[in-house]
């Protein structure tokens, strides 16, 4: 049998995750939904809600900011017209740089 590969995470992934997660889990007892009703709306299971209040790291990040959306917890500090013009914003950047990163394997020699 093949032994799961374990994952460690950065502190502040994790902590970021926590948070996420008792901010959703806060916002759906706020508007008196029940873990069956959100999921429900949320197209997911119960438990994968559950996993999400909880701060499971493995969850899909899709999945979070959906749930996240329903109850109402903003992302990024920004609504909706904000977020379109951040995206903007990183798209305009993203036009700068070049459009793949590789590492050079050529030595340069500067001795001279």
């Amino acid at each position: 049998m093949v032994k799961p590969k374990t994952r460690t995470y950065a502190r502040y992934s994790t902590d970021a995750v926590m948070l996420m997660g008792r901010l959703i889990q806060s916002a759906r007892k706020e508007r008196k939904l029940t873990s069956q009703e959100l999921a429900e709306r949320a197209g997911i299971s119960r438990g994968l809600l559950q996993r999400i209040e909880k701060g499971d790291l493995s969850c899909g990040i899709g999945a979070v900011f959906e749930v996240a959306s329903i109850v109402g917890v903003s992302l990024f500090d920004a609504d909706a017209s904000s977020l379109s013009k951040h995206i903007k914003q990183v798209e305009d950047r993203l036009t700068l740089l070049p459009g793949s990163v590789r590492k050079t394997s050529r030595m340069v020699k500067d001795d001279f």
